[in-house]
């Protein structure tokens, strides 16, 4: 596939959207952009309000026999999608740089765990179960058999994001299917082709299946389309993945229906006195600039305990160079543009607000005023040491190439300040000690600990998700499917 301006039906899928049993043509379209030289690769539907209430009707109808459908019937789906997505996986990858463009790397490992949550949400079918219940514990209940059921929430609502957008469309979509419920994804403005692809794929999979294709419908669109969506009160779940903020709206615009939330972090690194320093240097570097730095559990912060700062300072500087810096679409380059000339612009404006501060930077920016490759325009892989703490580099989500090291006296400080931000997705902590393992997992503030690992860790059948502004809910089919199926009590008199 090049670079060459394209319909969205050239992509894989048919033209429109896939809203009701067929696909919408009757909708505008606009460009989607490779980030990389600003060419548009295709013209993608835009979804409107109109479009997204259809999308629901048509959403709500399904729901009524699909939470009826069997479990054989569900895992047939997600395991014919899975093995589509397979042979697929070449023309994916292709895509996936094009419209994110990530290098081609990390958009293969994205594909393949796209394939593996898949597989892993077929397997989770058989853990959509219940348990008896002793009713006869109190006197009230003798005579009585109970015993409780997981039945599927309703139509789900799955928002994903930008930077992993055929991944994240999965997590939503057939944890969705696995529990019997319909689900309506909305995917970044920026970013919509994966998801129509896997979209086309999982309803011929559905009717396969002798399943309503409707259990699987895509509406893309502005911030209305989105509230029009998760303000209805005849859902039953909203899953986002995203920012923060943008995650609190849709949590108060949703209200009372349920929200999951996958947000944002700013990852922290431990590295303590006895930490083997080269393993750990490696971690920051591929855990810092991986997906061009646009991860949410990517190292962001860097807590070193002062003995060992000057050496892993000096390893980190070794290293920095080789990460090639260019085109996503040559194996070798491990840095690309960012989605989208506004997030460049706020990455470079943050690094120069923290070296103004008294930053000092490494690699990166340092031999350049405006901080991005000469050559493409990307964001060169930046290590900023000693930013102040409330400079938004060290503090907020940069969501770019770009890692933060400050120094502190012990490990106990480290944990201390690691837990002072407001965001607690996952944390790391590389140490020899099974003591300072132990006490990271107890006492960091986060939803996931890594020991002698990157943060930006992840299995995807993982409970994923974090504490504080970091969300709310767990992703992972096995617990996604807690999230999207509710408790029946069944009471019966013998």
């Amino acid at each position: 596939m090049t670079a060459a301006s394209m319909d969205v039906s050239g992509v894989g899928a048919p033209a429109g959207l896939p809203i009701g049993k067929g696909w919408r043509t009757d909708c505008p379209s606009e460009p989607v952009v490779f980030p990389y030289d600003g060419s548009v690769i295709a013209q993608a539907p835009v979804g409107t309000v109109g479009l997204a209430r259809e999308a629901l009707a048509a959403g709500l109808t399904a729901q009524r026999e699909f939470r009826r459908s069997a479990a054989h019937q569900r895992r047939a789906v997600l395991l014919k999608v899975a093995a589509e997505l397979a042979a697929r996986r070449q023309e994916l990858v292709d895509l996936l740089i094009l419209e994110t463009g990530k290098p081609r790397v990390d958009c293969e490992t994205e594909v393949e765990r796209t394939i593996f949550t898949w597989e892993a949400s077929a397997e989770a079918v058989s853990q959509v179960h219940g348990e008896t219940v002793p009713l006869d514990l109190h006197p009230s209940g003798e005579g009585l058999r109970g015993f409780w059921v997981r039945r599927p929430i309703g139509l789900v609502i799955g928002v994903a994001g930008f930077n992993y957008p055929l991944l994240l469309a999965s997590h939503k979509i057939a944890p969705s299917i696995a529990a019997g419920c319909a689900v309506i994804c909305k995917p970044a403005p920026a970013t919509p082709l994966t998801a129509l692809i896997l979209a086309d794929v999982t309803r011929r999979a559905a009717e396969a299946a002798g399943l309503d294709p409707q259990v699987v419908q895509v509406v893309t669109g502005d911030a209305e389309v989105g509230r029009t969506l998760v303000e209805d009160p005849r859902i039953g779940a909203v899953s986002f993945t995203g920012s923060a903020a943008v995650g609190h709206e849709i949590a108060r615009q949703a209200a009372p229906v349920k929200v999951v939330l996958e947000l944002g972090s700013n990852a922290a690194l431990v590295v303590a006195e006895d930490a083997d320093l080269e393993a750990a240097a490696d971690a920051v570097c591929r855990g810092g600039f991986y997906a061009n730095g646009q991860a949410c559990i990517s190292v962001q912060r860097v807590i070193v305990v002062e003995e060992v700062r000057e050496p892993l300072l000096a390893l980190l500087a070794d290293r920095l160079p080789s990460l090639k810096v260019g085109d996503p679409r040559d194996p070798d380059t491990r840095v690309a543009p960012l989605i989208d000339r506004r997030s460049t612009e706020r990455v470079l404006a943050w690094v120069e607000m923290a070296r103004e501060a008294g930053a000092r930077v490494l690699g990166g920016t340092a031999d350049a005023a405006s901080g991005a490759d000469s050559a493409s325009g990307a964001v060169r892989p930046t290590i900023l040491v000693d930013p102040p703490e409330d400079t938004p580099a060290w503090c907020e989500e940069i969501f770019g190439p770009v890692v933060a090291v400050r120094s502190v006296t012990s490990v106990d400080e480290a944990f201390e300040v690691a837990n002072r931000s407001r965001y607690g997705l996952q944390a790391a902590v590389y140490t020899r000690s099974l003591r300072t393992a132990m006490r990271a997992i107890d006492e960091l503030d986060v939803g996931g600990v890594v020991v002698n690992e990157m943060p930006g860790f992840r299995s995807d059948v993982q409970p994923y998700g974090g504490v504080k502004d970091s969300g709310t809910g767990r992703e992972g089919p096995r617990f996604a499917i807690e999230e999207l199926t509710v408790t029946r009590m069944a009471t019966i008199r013998a």
